[in-house]
C-alpha cells in the first residue's frame, strides 16, 4: 500500500511541476503579446481624427 501511495505522489509531483511550468510560460507569452499591443495603440493615437 505504501509503495502505490509512493508511486501516486510521485506522478503528482510531476504533473504539477509540468502544469506549472506551461502555466508561466502561457503568462509570459500573453503578457508579452499584451505589452506590444498596448505600444501599438499608444502609437497611433496621433493618426485618430475627429
Amino acid at each position: 500500500m505504501e509503495e502505490r501511495t509512493y508511486k501516486v505522489m510521485g506522478g503528482s509531483g510531476a504533473l504539477n511541476i509540468a502544469l506549472g511550468v506551461v502555466t508561466m510560460v502561457v503568462g509570459v507569452a500573453g503578457g508579452v503579446l499584451l505589452l506590444i499591443s498596448g505600444a501599438k495603440l499608444l502609437a497611433g493615437r496621433n493618426k485618430i481624427l475627429f
